[in-house]
This record gives structure tokens, sequence and C-alpha cells, in this order.
């Protein structure tokens, strides 16, 4: 069975940090691709940062310089650490696995930065 479980999402204040993790299992995560998302309250999901099987990393433009994407293959999990944070991060931030047509998943955790 396949599985995406996130944690690390709480409330923050501005300028804080925090570390997400994305714990996988069911699939072989060192084969696939692996993807922060968020989503904000009235807005669409998009795309936070990614990073391949060979260990390359995008970021959207919003985060570049603050969150860092992160892998480790031997304990089948993707880490965001998001520092310096700003009200317009608060959002559900889920992790996705894609890699051969197929994407998978997590539930999401809610990270709240307010004052």
């Amino acid at each position: 069975q396949v599985q995406l479980v996130e944690s690390g999402g709480d409330l923050v204040q501005p300028g804080g940090s925090l570390r997400l993790s994305c714990a996988a299992s069911g699939f072989s995560f060192s084969n696939y691709h692996m993807s922060w998302y968020r989503q904000a309250p009235g807005k669409e999901r998009e795309l936070v940062a990614q990073i391949f099987t060979n260990g390359d990393t995008n970021y959207a433009d919003s985060v570049k310089g603050r969150f860092t994407i992160s892998r480790d293959n031997a304990k089948k999990t993707v880490y965001l650490q998001m520092n310096t944070l700003k009200p317009e991060d608060t959002a559900v931030y889920s992790c996705n696995a894609y890699n051969f047509g197929v994407s998978y998943w997590g539930q999401g955790t809610q990270v709240t930065v307010s004052s």
C-alpha cells in the first residue's frame, strides 16, 4: 500500500522556521522525483519545490533562498526546511511522488504563519 505521510506543520510567527517531513512507503522511493506543493484558502495548489532522483532541485521564485528541499533515500523521507517564514506562506503543504506516469499524494500538513 502506497503511503505518503507529512508531518511538521505548525503555527509559527513571521520570521520563524519549520521543517516538514514526508515519509514514504509502498513504492521504490529512490526512483521517484519528490515535490512539495501548497494550497492556501481560496487559491490554486502551487508547486513549492522539487527534488529529482539525481538530486537536482527546483524552487518556486517565491521561496528561493528561504526554503530547502532534501531527501534521504535510506529513510524514504523528503524534507522541506522553511526559513524566514512569511504570512503568505500559510497553506496546507502536501508532498508528491511521481515517475513512470504515476503520481502519489499525501494528505497534507497545515502551516500557519501569524503573529
